[in-house]
């Protein structure tokens, strides 16, 4: 009988877990190796590591990648498996095996490029995305396709949401794939289209910045629910005051005010947008902390009070 092929998981902290797990569960893991992740993660991972005879290392930084080959080699396996894993596999790495190092990145390729595509898709109001594996090269993302899994994003999916989603369904996916390399002489893959590919770096202010008299009361929500928990929310100027707007609805109510301003007060903030609507904020993060809308409104009233 075949001996079972051994897989080692590169990963970079809590979003590989349920994948750790199952494949733990399998008896398909020979080792895992963690980069630049919290130190409570690395040492959590170190203990499973060790209570299941796994090889483990962690690689802090871009320079400890130096060690890696050795380390591979130490261990000798089958197929070496990346999620999220945050630093480039250099060429002296990748030569170990060809076609050994699989990536499963949390996007469609080659169109969501980069180190947050779940941002980028939600920000985009795409309405369906993708786990992509893919063989690893020296470039980021640009290995030749296994498959791309298609994702379904719900109405009202947040970073946070979609990231356990796509976490969840990762573990399958890895699992599938871990059965499939046990029986294939050769995996079917295909290179990247580059005519439809773009990469994103990751998020700057600029890009997690509302502006009311540009974007539509849909395109606000988009960007609020990509920026939720990771930005804590999408950065606003409100009542001229900075904060992150965290939750909030778009308002199918016209108003004839200027974008940016503050319409009515019920049990949100409503505020004009430039394409004639309003969003309905709910909850909201400034100086003071995180509160709701009438948490919020009682503050400014409390400034009001002390400043007259």
């Amino acid at each position: 009988m075949e001996t079972q092929k051994k897989i080692m998981v590169l990963c970079g902290g809590k979003f590989a877990f349920p994948t750790l797990q199952l494949l733990a569960y399998e008896k398909f893991i020979c080792a895992i190796g963690i980069g630049k992740a919290d130190e409570t993660i690395v040492d959590a991972l170190e203990r499973e590591s060790e209570d299941n005879h796994f090889g483990f290392k962690s690689f802090p930084s871009s320079k400890s990648i130096a060690e890696m080959r050795v380390w591979v080699e130490s261990i000798q396996p089958d197929y070496i498996f990346c999620i999220s894993f945050p630093f480039l596999l250099p060429e002296s790495v990748l030569t170990y095996g060809e076609n050994r190092f699989i990536n499963f990145h949390p996007g469609s390729l080659p169109q969501y490029r980069g180190s947050m595509p779940i941002f980028e898709v939600l920000k985009n109001k795409e309405t369906e995305t993708a786990i992509c594996a893919h063989f690893m090269s020296s470039k980021f993302d640009k290995g030749n396709i296994i498959f791309n899994d298609p994702v379904v994003i719900d109405e009202g999916d947040t970073y946070g949401k979609l990231t356990v989603k796509l976490s969840q369904r990762m573990a399958q996916v890895a699992l599938n794939m871990a059965n499939m390399l046990q029986f294939a002489n050769s995996i079917p893959n295909h290179p990247q289209d580059e005519t439809l590919a773009c990469y994103y770096e990751k998020p700057e202010l600029s890009d997690t910045y509302i502006n009311w008299k540009r974007m539509s009361a849909e395109e606000i929500i988009a960007l609020i629910n990509a920026c939720n928990p990771w930005n804590t929310g999408a950065d606003a100027t409100l009542l001229g005051e900075q904060l992150k707007i965290i939750s909030a609805q778009v308002l199918n109510e016209m108003h004839h005010c200027q974008p940016g301003t503050l319409v009515s007060i019920t049990e949100t903030l409503n505020i004009a947008c430039g394409d004639n609507k309003q969003i309905a904020v709910k909850i909201l993060s400034c100086d003071e902390g995180i509160m709701t809308a009438d948490q919020f409104m009682e503050v400014k009233k409390m400034e009001l009070k002390i400043n007259y």
